[in-house]
């Protein structure tokens, strides 16, 4: 596979390495992810019906799971999906008020929630599916690798971490900096052929994804599990590209 590099070389750039062998497709990193952020940075995350016939919410996390193979050979493999933080992210080019915006200190994208207006060009334009739109207040929510974690230096440094890769009982969510070639993550990425979703689209995302040990083919086009609230332009490619990826 080509190469892609998510950053001018030496600049940091933070981000998740998920290893798909080991995912168990708990959702533990989903519901982490949801109470951290329902009271941190972006929240409140507001949500209708929840205990009713049509819930609805913003999960900045989500978690896909797809069958594959038959018989012996069969598998299931979970496949975590969240805001990827873009080195050329489209929802910061297209954003009209400069709501969505990227940090130049280390590269992760957010959205402030003041200068949101809801239009959802920002959706629309990213072809992850990685942003919904807050049913109550009607602004975008995102991950923001909890930067209200990270960033708080009254934490122990083991614990300056997303929720999510902290709440994951398998050791399948890394984080660090990808812009460094000798991080933990990075080197990880290298030993195991990680690889980015969609590179050939040109907007250079950060996460990397850890492949499978053994290939797997997706028998089904769609992924079981909950959908994005808000509408994705290219679901259907990103799951068929996913296929194509693990099956080599």
């Amino acid at each position: 596979m080509t190469e892609y590099a998510p950053v001018t070389p030496g600049q940091k750039q933070l981000g998740l390495v998920i290893d798909l062998d080991t995912c168990v497709g708990c959702h533990a990193c989903a519901t982490a992810c949801r109470s951290w952020n329902d009271q941190g940075y972006p929240g409140p995350l507001a949500e209708t019906d929840p205990y009713g016939a049509n819930p609805e919410g913003a999960w900045l996390n989500r978690v896909h799971s797809f069958e594959a193979g038959e018989g012996a050979c069969a598998r299931t493999v979970h496949f975590p999906r969240s805001c990827l933080h873009c080195a050329e992210p489209a929802c910061v080019t297209v954003c009209p008020t400069g709501a969505s915006y990227k940090r130049e200190a280390d590269g992760i994208v957010l959205v402030d929630a003041t200068l949101c207006i809801g239009c959802g060009l920002c959706a629309w334009a990213c072809p992850y599916g990685a942003r919904e739109l807050d049913p109550v207040e009607h602004v975008m929510r995102k991950c923001t690798l909890c930067v209200d974690r990270i960033d708080n230096e009254r934490l122990p440094p083991a614990e300056r971490q997303p929720a999510c890769v902290l709440a994951c009982p398998t050791g399948a969510r890394h984080f660090g900096d990808l812009g460094d070639d000798d991080s933990q993550v990075s080197r990880l990425v290298a030993e195991r052929q990680g690889f980015a979703l969609l590179p050939e689209l040109g907007y250079r995302p950060v996460n990397r994804y850890l492949p499978p040990r053994e290939p797997v083919h997706i028998e089904t086009a769609s992924a079981t599990g909950d959908e994005p609230s808000t509408p994705t332009r290219s679901g259907d490619r990103l799951f068929a590209w996913l296929d194509r990826i693990l099956s080599t």
